[in-house]
């Protein structure tokens, strides 16, 4: 999967800073999620149901 097209967008819980963001990406079948500050680097993929489990989860 090429997400280096894909929109990326902070998580709204990020510093403005800069340092220590979160960044979402949405396709079709998973959430990927990445360090912004090494975009290059590696991502996490969750299916949609599995990061809709995890954020119930987070949010109790």
């Amino acid at each position: 999967m090429d997400l280096n097209t894909t929109t990326w967008r902070k998580s709204s819980y990020s510093a403005g800073t800069g340092g220590e963001c979160v960044e979402l990406a949405s396709t079709p079948e998973t959430i990927a999620i990445r360090d912004s500050k090494n975009p290059d680097g590696p991502k996490l993929l969750i299916g949609r149901d599995d990061f809709a489990a995890l954020v119930a989860t987070l949010k109790h």
